[in-house]
């Protein structure tokens, strides 16, 4: 079952695709932050899947500023570049901002626990991070974020628990920034790092170019596991 929030700031509004359980609440709600591409296909069937599995999941439209409602393919021409352009375009700053919003939003959403965990993919990834450094979600998810290794002095600021995905091979995060990224998050509490020999970027997105079966439902079962600890 599928729906929208609508989430207030003092720029304007952003639009939220959320995907409900059918079984009645309350239920935790985990927030879905999109790749470059938009709430596309892909991230609508993460959500989807989490709803499956009793989660609210709210899906926001991080590019309103820019462009709303984008919804692009890496398999379509010209895509590509226009995901490129947004994601050149994008304000991280005030994107946090919007996911802090959407996570107060979601706390108080009809059949909602109170509990709120943020995943993300790609910018999502990042934005997963910079979420766990400087808003009040409960828990964090992050999938291969490229760009965190520069934001990585924000580090010391999570307090709650983390989990992150890394891609031995990404062509988008080198080895030195992983490098950089194992080194600021090991030995700290509640943060769980995983690294994922062989694989490229976005190896976790269902029907991208890189996906690998084998290890996105080994990633996504410790994700599982990590937001039944920590949410439920």
């Amino acid at each position: 079952m599928s729906e929208h929030l609508q989430v207030q700031t003092t720029d304007g509004s952003f639009v939220c695709h959320v995907a409900r359980p059918t079984a009645p609440g309350p239920h935790p709600v985990v927030i879905v932050l999109q790749e470059i591409f938009g709430v596309n296909a892909g991230i609508r069937s993460i959500a989807d899947d989490y709803a499956s599995r009793g989660y609210i999941a709210v899906c926001p439209d991080l590019f309103w500023r820019i462009e709303p409602g984008v919804f692009l393919s890496e398999a379509r021409e010209g895509d590509w570049e226009k995901a490129f352009a947004l994601y050149k375009a994008y304000d991280v700053d005030k994107g946090v901002q919007d996911i802090g919003l959407a996570i107060r939003a979601a706390r108080t959403m009809h059949d909602a626990n109170g509990k709120v965990g943020v995943t993300g993919y790609c910018l999502g990834g990042l934005m997963t991070f910079l979420s766990a450094a400087r808003t009040d979600g409960d828990a964090f998810a992050a999938y291969y974020g490229g760009g965190t290794d520069k934001y990585i002095g924000e580090a010391g600021n999570i307090t709650k628990p983390l989990l992150y995905h890394l891609a031995e091979e990404d062509e988008y995060i080198g080895k030195d920034a992983q490098a950089t990224i194992r080194g600021a998050l090991a030995g700290k509490p509640d943060v769980e790092l995983y690294t994922y020999p062989g694989r490229n970027h976005a190896f976790a997105r269902p029907g991208g170019n890189h996906y690998d079966d084998a290890d996105a439902k080994l990633a996504n079962s410790r994700t599982d596991a990590f937001f039944a600890r920590t949410l439920r």
